[in-house]
């Protein structure tokens, strides 16, 4: 287990910044620059057409926003899971379930009235989508993880209030857009992971909401979501080659989490995001694990 000092003056440079996102966001650019480039010229970015869906309609402070939900076999379906086990997921906030989507960019279109407006292409893959049709629960999931995905991704306002258009499959036209041909590994056991606290039901701090993911073959990414905290004053973290392990002041949080891939510890970096009320943690891999 490398030691928590190695990392606890990262998250108090970070606390005193006032910008710990372009820090984070340089410490990503960083590791991951060649995977982004790939993915828009590279062998590993694809072009795919996806093929229309339905089409909803909301606003935004600009005005008009329409989002067109399409579908394409070339995006991976998401785990498959029952509508209950997903439910029951959701309620637990649970990490491990995640629908994969490829956000377009926005276009300028003319809507019904001949007024201005933007429509955004969201596509999710063709088998998830014919099952979506038949479930009011999973569409309206899709459209919320669409609303908020745009509104990441663009810096947005989307009102959560939408209407389904009715006859009218998608607003203006569907543009292509390049995915990867290889998608990042999903850690399906992240909902599972084995954790020591758990065992340990006497203790009152809590089990905070860990989210991974592999954003290249050589970098693992967390997200901790930590509610409770306005900053990185007094929180523990520290990480071994297949563990992680991290403490929030006064005993409000506490995570201790198994994970199946090889850490490179004293590379591994970590920022407090205040607005997210999030830490972020990037992990270099030492080699994926088979």
């Amino acid at each position: 287990m490398a030691d928590s000092k190695l990392l606890v003056p990262e998250l108090s440079e970070a606390e005193k910044m006032g910008a710990e996102t372009e820090r984070f966001e340089e410490l990503l650019l960083q590791a991951s620059k060649e995977l982004q480039q790939a993915q828009t010229s590279g062998p590993e970015s694809t072009q795919i057409q996806p093929q229309p869906g339905f089409c909803i309609k909301t606003n935004s402070p600009e005005g008009k926003v329409f989002i067109n939900i399409c579908h394409s076999p070339s995006i991976p379906p998401p785990a498959d899971v029952t509508e209950d086990e997903l439910l029951q997921m959701l309620e637990e906030d649970q990490a491990g379930f995640r629908i994969p989507m490829s956000l377009g960019e926005p276009h300028a279109e003319l809507d019904a009235k001949g007024q201005g407006c933007t429509a955004y292409d969201v596509a999710v893959n063709s088998d998830f989508y014919r099952r979506m049709q038949n479930s009011d629960f999973l569409r309206e999931l899709v459209v919320t993880i669409a609303r908020e995905g745009l509104e990441d991704k663009y810096s947005l306002q989307l009102n959560p209030e939408w209407r389904m258009l009715k006859n009218r499959p998608f607003l203006g036209s569907i543009s292509q857009q390049n995915i990867r041909s290889q998608q990042r590994p999903r850690i399906q056991e992240l909902g599972n992971l084995y954790t020591p606290d758990s065992l340990r039901p006497e203790e009152c701090r809590e089990k905070p909401h860990l989210n991974l993911w592999l954003e290249a073959p050589d970098l693992l990414l967390a997200e901790i979501d930590l509610p409770k905290l306005d900053g990185a004053l007094g929180l523990s973290l520290e990480i071994g080659e297949n563990r992680l392990v991290m403490g929030g002041p006064q005993q409000l949080y506490h995570l201790d989490a198994h994970i199946p891939l090889r850490i490179n510890s004293k590379e591994s970096k970590a920022a407090f995001h205040r607005k997210r009320k999030q830490l972020m943690v990037a992990m270099p891999l030492l080699s994926v694990a088979s």
